[in-house]
């Protein structure tokens, strides 16, 4: 599932591609794709003739900014958007098609079928599910070293399903959560309240820095993951132990290790995170 950065990275591209263009229709050939209204014709008409007037990202969700809604989608495993001319070819697995009144499409292809779409009215998606129960953006300048000494006061959690769960701390997945405890030198089982001061200015460190970094380097292309003009994310070369059972950690050469923790697979190195 693309996390944070692969999402930012979309977003970003999409932003240039389709930001001030005005839809004319759109179709959908998958209905259980669209969410709200639960009325696929609602939901079309809904979009006809408004422009994107911008794209944000919430957490692994896009938001796409509309004159009177917003429309709110989620990539799940596979999804991913492509911007066509009218007369292309369309490919297999494309469920939704975003017609707009210059000749292009903004077409949304999905194999497992597991993507989402939502429309609310401008203004109130973010006090309605699924926004409304997210958790603090890690990139934002709210997610300071003070709010996460608060935020992990008292939590007597793994580390590792405590990161992943979206209204503690919205966008992380299990790529940059492997990753931020690696380079924290913390093991993904130790218990959130139980770390000392100078741990948690690790790990808060570490989530930015990780984060920081992989959406500078467009994410990470580990399965099927492409930007929004076909383009792969490079911050797959940089990773140290997520996806590298067996091989050497860079820092101690010690086989890096999989095993799992809180239901989800986990790399850790034995050695840098006792």
């Amino acid at each position: 599932m693309p996390e944070l950065p692969e999402v930012e990275t979309v977003v970003r591209t999409l932003r240039r591609l389709v930001a001030g263009k005005t839809i004319e229709r759109v179709s959908v050939f998958l209905p259980r794709i669209i969410r709200r209204p639960d009325d696929v014709e609602e939901f079309k008409a809904l979009l006809a003739g408004q422009t994107i007037r911008g794209l944000e990202r919430r957490a692994k969700f896009i938001k796409f900014i509309l004159d009177r809604d917003v429309l709110l989608s989620h990539l799940r495993m596979e999804g991913r958007y492509g911007l066509y001319r009218q007369e292309e070819p369309v490919e297999k697995h494309t469920h939704v098609i975003i017609h707009f009144t210059d000749g292009t499409e903004l077409r949304y292809r999905d194999v497992r079928q597991f993507g989402t779409m939502d429309v609310f009215p401008l203004g109130e998606e973010a006090s309605m599910e699924p926004l409304a129960k997210l958790g603090v953006e890690p990139l934002s300048e709210s997610f300071t070293l003070r709010r996460f000494r608060s935020m992990l006061k008292g939590r007597k959690s793994k580390l590792k399903p405590l990161l992943l769960n979206q209204e503690f701390l919205a966008g992380l997945g299990n790529i940059y959560v492997d990753e931020s405890l690696f380079r924290a030198r913390l093991n993904p089982e130790r218990i959130a309240a139980d770390l000392k001061p100078k741990e948690v200015a690790r790990l808060h460190e570490s989530i930015v820095a990780t984060l920081s970094e992989a959406v500078r380097q467009g994410g990470s292309s580990i399965k099927s993951y492409v930007n929004g003009q076909g383009e792969m994310g490079m911050f797959q070369q940089s990773l140290h132990v997520y996806g590298r059972k067996g091989e050497p950690c860079p820092v101690c050469s010690t086989p890096i290790v999989r095993y799992v923790v809180g239901g989800r697979g986990t790399h850790i190195c034995p050695k840098c995170q006792k």
